[in-house]
């Protein structure tokens, strides 16, 4: 067993996946295609901006005929197919103003690393751009993909290769990871690259800022919560409901439920004497 840090921080899976030798090892397992890249770049953008969205990728790499991104996205947004949508149609559009007609000159995939998983509960899921007949069989034209996967969904009848990588990253989210348990070579070098012992001071800055943004964000999303549950209680309370059942229909604490049950009060005489 050894201590990791987590690859749901942007920088870890960053300094992991941006090793051309991983990121080709990657994609060779979730996409089944080789590529040859020299060097992988990270907080890609295009300049001119396409469209009028800066969109910036993870990771970035293409060779001569194939064009890969890969985000790790750890927030779960309600709109990441959609978000993804558009930075994989960038990546298309980008290569238009420098082609003779509407046809690009690489293939495009996209990777979405889903490390908080989806609403859906789906360990791979896939938009495949190829126009099919009606019998389902594609046609060999526009094989674009945009591959999402979320590691937490992996089980035993996920298939290999995919399941051995989403296990991994799955598995680095406690900071604990068992070596034995792995047979890929490549995943057993992710495990040195991100050992606690071999972050930097920086990477560890970037780490507590990506935790601090998320836990603000958390509460955030909790204080609305509370604040519709308490205009509920609200309602409740003038109603004549007791604590208790307001408790158990709302959720919220008793003492929180009898703090605002004051005020409450306070504002409905001051509105009784105006």
């Amino acid at each position: 067993m050894i201590e990791v840090a987590s690859l749901c921080y942007g920088v870890i899976f960053k300094k992991a996946f941006s090793q051309p030798y991983i990121f080709t090892a990657f994609v060779k397992d979730l996409i089944g295609i080789d590529i040859e890249i020299e060097k992988v770049e990270t907080e890609k953008s295009f300049s001119p901006i396409i469209g009028k969205v800066d969109s910036r990728f993870d990771l970035f790499a293409e060779d001569k005929k194939k064009r890969v991104i890969i985000d790790i996205q750890h927030k779960r947004y309600s709109d990441h197919y959609d978000r993804f949508l558009h930075y994989h149609c960038t990546a298309l559009l980008e290569q238009i103003t420098s082609s003779a007609n509407y046809k690009p000159n690489m293939q495009v995939f996209t990777i979405v690393v889903l490390t908080s998983g989806d609403k859906h509960k789906i360990d791979i899921s896939i938009t495949d751009f190829e126009p099919k007949k009606l019998d389902g069989t594609g046609i060999g034209e526009t094989q674009h993909k945009i591959i999402y996967v979320s590691p937490k969904y992996a089980s035993d009848e996920t298939p290999e290769p995919y399941r051995e990588w989403l296990k991994a990253i799955d598995d680095s989210l406690d900071e604990q990871v068992e070596e034995s348990d792995y047979n890929n070579e490549i995943i057993k070098d992710i495990f040195a690259l991100i050992k606690k012992d071999k972050i930097t001071p920086k990477e560890y800055a970037k780490m507590k800022n990506q935790y601090s943004e998320e836990e603000y964000l958390k509460d955030q999303k909790q204080e609305a919560k509370d604040t519709k549950a308490l205009e509920i209680a609200k309602k409740m309370l003038n109603a004549g409901m007791d604590i208790e059942t307001i408790t158990t229909m709302t959720g919220l604490m008793p003492d929180l439920i009898k703090e605002k049950d004051i005020s409450f009060s306070t504002a409905a005489q001051d509105h009784q004497k105006v």
